[in-house]
């Protein structure tokens, strides 16, 4: 028996990455898992993967940047499974670097993938998780937002503390319905930051030597495996929280 038997999740951003790791994880404790993200073939890939090790997994393509596509990603869920328990708005286009080198575009994209696919996400969860009794979400912060010195990192935190303050505000809202709402702020060994690793060996070594753990978490086991225990029955009391899995780098205060 899994602690996640009879539970309904939606990942976004699962076709690699965190996401992935967290579908992997959620279905391995008995969640039925739909993975979602933009690319049909990478998430029909993820889905096969938890199949093969016996777990229930959906495919279904949507970007959050659409509405209507997460509205489709709902109401499909919804009628494949019978319900919602969980969500993991994962999925996110990050605006990164100084005040003046980011965008208009760059940064509206950042809110609207982020604070605003949160947003609608949750709202058109909520009716599903209530009428099953309650429910868990998880949103995504980041380390960045809370650094002494933001250089570079301006619009990015601003993206994610405005996923902060929808967090609180749910977590409040929603409490009557049993329905329990957190933000982790994660560090993992993901195929992006692999690809940062690469491209910047120095910079990376010298982030990396800041965790006092001394090492990227894995996407399924830190990571995923986290957020199994706090979307649980044995945190059913947590709720409104900011969340460091990132070694213990971060001091959110």
């Amino acid at each position: 028996m899994g602690i996640l038997d009879h539970k309904i999740a939606i990942v976004t951003g699962a076709g690699q990455g965190i996401g992935r790791g967290t579908a992997h994880a959620l279905a391995k404790a008995g969640a039925a898992v739909v993975v979602s993200g933009r690319t049909l073939s990478k998430v029909e890939t993820v889905a096969a993967e938890i199949k093969a090790f016996g777990g229930q997994a959906l495919a279904v393509a949507a970007n959050v940047n659409e509405a209507a596509d997460l509205a489709r990603l709902v109401e499909q869920t919804n009628a494949t499974f019978g319900g919602i328990d969980i969500l993991i708005n994962n999925a996110q286009e990050v605006p990164l670097g100084p005040l003046n080198g980011v965008t208009d575009d760059a940064f509206m994209r950042g809110f609207t993938s982020g604070p605003l696919a949160t947003f609608r996400l949750m709202k058109l969860c909520h009716p599903y998780m209530k009428a099953r009794g309650g429910g868990a979400i998880i949103n995504f912060a980041t380390a960045a937002g809370v650094r002494w010195d933001m250089s570079n990192y301006g619009a990015y935190g601003a993206v994610k503390n405005a996923i902060r303050a929808l967090t609180r505000a749910a977590a409040c809202e929603w409490g009557k319905d049993n329905i329990r709402v957190n933000t982790i702020a994660p560090h993992a060994l993901s195929p992006g930051m692999e690809g940062w690793i690469k491209a910047v060996p120095e910079e990376a070594a010298a982030f990396i030597a800041t965790i006092p753990l001394g090492r990227l978490g894995d996407c399924e086991t830190d990571i995923g495996g986290a957020i199994v225990q706090i979307v649980g029955p044995e945190m059913a009391y947590l709720t409104g929280a900011t969340i460091p899995l990132d070694g213990g780098q971060a001091n959110f205060g």
